[in-house]
Formats: structure tokens, C-alpha cells, sequence
């Protein structure tokens, strides 16, 4: 029978909050929790594969040139759709000694499944190069290219190339050729072989290490067979899929390690394994919910900007979030209940080993005794990463960044070759009410443009430019403002230029327009929540001002390496969307780091009320978690360089970069620098706004 004391004792570390009986509630019905969510995951995943998905790229933007443009040619011929390809072809000797090849070849694709017709270069004179030694044959689909079959595309691209020898070169280019150009890459099972890897060396136990990368699978793939349904009934882009995987994976990993790491504390502290999990639960799993809360909220903040392409990718992103948490405090405990003998034995087996505060511990007091050494330092780094991202340009990928042995490469290069570099993405300019005849000639002696067409159409006139420059060269973009702004203006009636490279100005245009408010509401509700928890003014604003520059490190890496083509990279624009996606999945993430170390120094302040001694347990306490959890993310994220796609090369360096100078230069060095010099002053709130904010506890009571 326990003693008084005892007795005393245990309720006072025993956790009564709604995620401890949450965690109860899992343990008790643990194969019952387990089977629920085997049963979600199979079901959306068979309901899914049975349905189907249906991925839409919504590029629109209501009010601007571009798209004023695609409405005007869509209320023209709003029946015409299809996918369009081309066959470029390249000889020494001139297309005319290798005419009979080509005709035989085009007439078997004419007879390829949903194909609709192929015009032949030999049909159309200004399909051939000046030289004679360049030509390329035109490809229209009955359907859009998601619609249409991948093996048709394959029969297409074979066929074409039957005709290739070493005399008479043949690529292909075109949205339906991309393609063929391969999967994602091995970037997702490379990223969790390597979080696995980095579990196993810091618990020492491969089942201990399994269970967070169990409990991904289980998160990402459930929502993965969500999105695709969703899919049918919500615009969301094609690309939705691998990201939200990329940041489906890294959370997941990381909340369920968090929370299993004090379930590990909380074992070696002397509490049983049933215990652990609750104490752990409501603990580290608020911390999670709450750390999560603020990501869904920055990716939220992405419906502030009003950009249709961006709202599904937001909300399916947010999804997955969302689901790892609940994967995090419902599936997690369940799994610690059932192996929870083995992973107990094996973590006292282990407990000796455990020295990883203590290092921490003299990194927190080495920090605090000359605080301005290390601010400066980081600081320092944190700016000079960002630097290059003021050169940032953004635009949209074509087969110009594609691999180098790809066909659809090799085709633009020979495009380009034969009819100049901007002959692939000429600019459209588009009058209802001016004279056709005098914009032809005005733009054929604009500088930059190498030719004109004539105009075309009636009642709506249509003049394509083609630029002397690459449509992702700065000079292309640069042609645009200039035909707006200075070229357009001087001739009568009213002008519209569109085009990729015109979506892609209106897109930066766009976005920068809306920025200041999308910032203001991600970054307000943030701190503000931070504010509530942690009962201070200056915190919110020290992690609003670290996580902006941990973000502006992140996109001046990218710039780095994919503007400028540091590394080898291929040099050429961001993707649009790419840098506003980082901007509010970094800020989410950071405030992930920002509420685990400061939660606990919190905790430590409340106790003692000693703030270098919270600034120092607070890091010897958590410094070893975060920087685990760091290195699984920057791992996951960075295994996505493997990936061919360019946009997802540019995300998973961003968020790799973005989580590295977080957790280890923010985190490690200025955040306990910044606590040192702020003190008590960490710490003040007003009284009159501390009666008005509402009381929300990341630790409970002690009871």
C-alpha cells in the first residue's frame, strides 16, 4: 500500500488534461486505434485509386493582361481544346534529303490513338530554318494533356523516333512529352531511408526508430488517397501530390518524434510505460498540437493572396498537417502501447548512454556569458544567405531548365538553333479596337523583338512578337513592362500582351501586390498565439522577426543555386508560386522550433523564476530533440534534389536550408544570445492585456 507521500507524489506527476485521456483511450483500445487507421488507409487509398484524380492547373488571374487575353480566346472558340506537341527534326544535309523518312514517320503518328492531326514542316514553309537544316512538325490531341493516356504518349514518342539515324536527329517537346520524361525520383524513399537512419543512431533500437516513420506512412498516405478524391470535386494543381508529401513526411516524422522522445524522458524520469505515454501525450502533444495549429495557419494565410493555383495546394497541404497531428496523438499512442514492453526495456537498456543534455546544457551557458559573440555571428550568416534573394527573379519553367538529355530539351535547343531563342514562347499582343497593320510595324522595329507576324483574326486582332531573347532571360520580361508601359501607349486604340512569359510578370506582379497583407496575416495571427501562451510581448516579436530571416536565408540559397546556377545548377527563374509557398511553410515550421525550446524555458521560468537558468535548461532539454528533428527534415526535405522536377528541386532546397540555419543557427545560437540580453524582460506583459488574453497552458498544472 503507497504511503501518503507516495500517494501525493504520483498524482502530482500524473497528467489529467484532454490529451492525456486521449492517450488512455488509445492505449486501452489500442488494436481497435490501429485497425481504424489501417481500415482509413486502405480504403481512401482503394476509393482513390478507383476513382481516379483529377488535377487541375488553375494559372488564372482575374484583371490582368494575360488573362484577359485567354478569356477573349476561349469566348472565340470555346470548343477548341487539346494538347499540342512538336517533332523537331535536324540534319546537316537539309530536310529535303531526308523527306521521305519524315513523311513515312508522320504518317504512322497521324494513325496514333488520339491523335488528331500532324502538320508536316514540308506543308508549312516557315517550319523550316533558313539553313534548311531544321524543321519541326506540329502534333495536335483530341484531349488536354492530363487527360491523355501516358502508353498513347509513349506510342507517339516511339514512333517518332523509329525514324531518328545517325544522319537525321528527332525530339520531341510539348506538355504531353514531359510526361515521358521519368517519375519523381527516389526522393521519398531516400528521404525516410535516411530519417530512419537518423532515428536508429539516436535511440539505439530499430523499433523504436520505426514507430515516427510508421506513423508518417500512416498520415501521408491517408491524405494522399483524400486529395485525389478531393481532386474530383476542387481545383488543385498537379503538383499538390509530391509536395504535400514532402511536407507530409517531414511533420510527421518530426511530431511523432517529439512526442516519443518524452515518452523516452519521461520512462528514464521513473514512470511505467502506460504513464509515459499519457504524461508524454500531455506534454510534448500539446506542444504539437499547438506547433502544428501555426502551420495550418501560415498555409491558410496563402488564401489572403486571392491566387486561385495556390488555394487547393494550401488547403491539401493544411490537410496533411492536419492529419499528422491526429495521427501523432491517437496512432502513436496506441503503437507505444503495443510494443510498449520492448521499447521500455530497450530504452532503459540505453539509459546510461544519455549525455546529450549536459553538452547542450554547457552550449547554453557558453551562449550566455558573452551573448553578443554568437548573436553577431548568426546574424551575420543569417543576412549573407539572404542576400541574393534581392536578385530573385521569378517566371515559369519550360523545357529550357529540363535536363540536358532530355528529348524535350534537346528539342527546345534545336528550336532555338533553327529559329532564334524566343521563337518557343513568342509574346501575343492582342487589339479589339486598333489597327492591326500599324502594330505590325511598330513592333518590328521595337529593339528586341526579331519578328513580327501578320495580324490575324477578325474582329479581335492578334500580332505574335518573337523576342531575340530566351523567354526565361531577364530581357524577355523586360520586353513586356517596356511594350506596356512605353510601346503599346503611343498607338491608337487599346493593346493587350500576353503569353507565358506575360503570366509570368502578372504572377510576380500579382503577388507582389498582395504580399503585405498575406504577411501581415500570417505573421499577426502567429504572434499573437504565441502572446497568448507564453504571456509576453517581446517573445512573438523576436520569433516573427528570426523566422522572417530564416526565411529569407532559405530563398537566397535558392536564388544561389537555381537563379544563378551556383553548383552546376541549371541558372534560370524561380517558379512563381515557389517563394510565397516557402515563405508560409518556413514561418509554420519555425514557430515549430520556436514553441519547443520556448515552452520549456517557459516552463523552467514559471518554476524558478531564474531566467538564465530557464534559458539554459530550456536548451539542455531540447536542444538534442530539435536538432534530431532538424536533421530528419533537412534530410527528407533535401532527398528532394534527386527529384527531376525543377519546382520540387527549388522547394525541398528551400525548406532543407530554411530548417538547417533554424534549428541550428537561430535555435543553438541567437534565440539563448536574445534571452540572455532580454532577461526578465522576456517575460513582461502588461497587466491590463494579460486580464483580456485568454489562458492557454502548453504544460499542465501540476495537480
Amino acid at each position: 500500500m503507497l504511503s501518503r507521500m507516495d500517494t501525493n507524489t504520483l498524482s502530482e506527476r500524473r497528467p489529467g488534461g484532454g490529451l492525456s485521456k486521449l492517450a488512455g483511450w488509445s492505449q486501452r483500445h489500442r488494436w481497435l486505434a490501429v485497425s481504424l487507421w489501417l481500415l482509413t488507409l486502405v480504403g481512401v487509398t482503394l476509393g482513390s485509386q478507383l476513382a481516379g484524380s483529377a488535377y487541375h492547373d488553375d494559372h488564372s488571374l482575374p484583371g490582368t493582361e494575360s488573362q484577359q487575353i485567354m478569356d477573349l480566346f476561349k469566348a472565340q472558340a470555346p470548343a477548341q481544346t487539346g494538347a499540342t506537341a512538336e517533332i523537331v527534326f535536324k540534319t546537316e544535309s537539309g530536310l529535303a534529303t531526308a523527306r521521305g523518312p519524315i513523311d513515312t514517320m508522320l504518317a504512322e503518328v497521324r494513325n496514333q490513338p488520339h491523335v488528331k492531326s500532324v502538320t508536316s514542316p514540308f506543308d508549312t514553309p516557315s517550319a523550316i530554318s533558313r539553313e534548311g537544316t531544321i524543321g519541326y512538325a506540329a502534333v495536335a490531341f483530341d484531349l488536354e494533356s492530363k487527360d491523355l493516356p501516358y502508353d498513347d504518349i509513349v506510342r507517339v514518342v516511339d514512333t517518332a523516333k523509329k525514324a531518328e539515324t545517325a544522319a537525321l536527329q528527332v525530339e520531341l517537346g510539348g506538355d504531353p512529352i514531359k510526361r515521358t520524361s521519368g517519375g519523381g525520383g527516389p526522393s521519398e524513399g531516400v528521404g525516410l531511408l535516411a530519417a530512419l537512419v537518423i532515428l536508429v543512431f539516436l535511440f539505439r533500437s530499430i523499433l523504436a526508430a520505426g514507430l515516427p516513420v510508421i506513423t508518417a506512412i500512416f498520415a501521408v498516405g491517408s491524405t494522399l488517397g483524400v486529395i485525389v478524391l478531393v481532386s474530383r470535386f476542387v481545383d488543385i494543381a498537379s503538383y499538390t501530390a509530391p509536395l504535400m508529401m514532402l511536407v507530409g513526411f517531414g511533420v510527421g516524422v518530426d511530431y511523432a518524434l517529439l512526442i516519443f522522445s518524452r515518452y523516452r524522458g519521461e520512462i528514464l524520469g521513473g514512470l511505467d510505460r502506460d504513464q509515459a505515454a499519457r504524461r508524454a501525450l500531455d506534454t510534448a502533444g500539446r506542444s504539437v498540437l499547438f506547433a502544428g495549429g501555426t502551420v495550418i495557419i501560415a498555409l491558410l494565410g496563402l488564401l489572403a493572396l486571392g491566387l486561385g493555383s495556390l488555394r487547393g495546394v494550401a488547403l491539401a497541404v493544411a490537410l496533411t498537417v492536419l492529419v499528422t497531428m491526429l495521427a501523432s496523438i491517437t496512432l502513436l499512442p496506441a503503437l507505444l502501447s503495443l510494443f510498449g514492453r520492448r521499447l521500455e526495456k530497450g530504452i532503459r537498456k540505453h539509459a546510461a548512454k544519455r549525455e546529450h543534455g549536459k553538452a547542450w546544457g554547457k552550449l547554453g551557458d557558453a551562449v550566455q556569458r558573452r551573448p553578443m559573440v554568437p548573436l553577431a555571428i548568426g546574424l551575420l550568416v543569417l543576412i549573407g544567405l539572404s542576400l541574393p534573394a534581392l536578385g530573385m527573379r521569378l517566371g515559369f519553367a519550360d523545357s529550357g531548365t529540363d535536363p540536358e538529355t532530355s528529348t524535350t530539351r534537346q528539342a527546345y535547343d534545336l528550336m532555338a538553333e533553327g529559329f532564334g531563342p524566343g521563337f518557343s514562347e513568342p509574346l501575343i499582343v492582342v487589339t479589339e479596337n486598333g489597327d492591326g497593320a500599324a502594330l505590325q510595324r511598330k513592333l518590328e522595329t521595337t529593339p528586341g523583338i526579331a519578328k513580327v507576324t501578320p495580324p490575324m483574326g477578325q474582329g479581335v486582332t492578334t500580332v505574335l512578337a518573337f523576342p531575340t531573347s530566351s523567354p526565361q532571360d531577364a530581357a524577355t520580361a523586360d520586353l513586356v513592362e517596356r511594350l506596356r508601359t512605353e510601346v503599346l501607349p503611343g498607338l491608337p486604340g487599346e493593346y493587350l500582351v500576353g503569353g507565358s512569359v506575360a503570366a509570368a510578370v502578372d504572377f510576380a506582379d500579382a503577388v507582389g501586390d498582395r504580399l503585405p497583407l498575406f504577411v501581415l496575416v500570417v505573421v499577426g495571427l502567429s504572434a499573437l498565439l504565441l502572446m497568448v501562451v507564453f504571456r509576453s510581448i517581446l517573445i512573438p516579436l523576436k520569433a516573427a522577426v528570426l523566422n522572417l530571416l530564416s526565411i529569407g536565408a532559405a530563398l537566397g540559397v535558392m536564388t544561389a543555386v537555381f537563379g544563378d546556377g551556383l553548383f552546376g545548377a541549371q541558372a534560370g527563374p524561380i517558379e512563381a508560386f515557389v517563394p510565397v509557398l516557402i515563405f508560409a511553410i518556413v514561418f509554420g515550421l519555425s514557430m515549430d522550433y520556436e514553441v519547443f525550446l520556448v515552452s520549456r524555458m517557459h516552463e523552467e521560468w514559471r518554476r524558478t523564476g531564474d531566467a538564465r537558468h530557464a534559458v539554459r535548461e530550456g536548451l539542455a532539454s531540447t536542444g538534442g530533440v530539435i536538432t534530431a528533428a532538424a536533421a530528419i527534415m533537412i534530410v527528407v526535405f533535401g532527398a528532394f534534389l534527386l527529384n527531376p522536377d525543377r519546382m520540387l528541386a527549388q522547394f525541398g532546397l528551400g525548406l532543407a536550408v530554411a530548417v538547417l540555419v533554424d534549428a541550428f543557427v537561430i535555435r543553438c545560437l541567437v534565440v539563448p544570445a536574445v534571452m540572455r540580453l532580454l532577461g526578465e524582460r522576456a517575460w513582461w506583459l502588461p497587466r491590463w492585456l494579460d486580464r483580456r488574453l485568454p489562458h492557454v497552458a502548453l504544460e499542465p498544472a501540476s495537480r
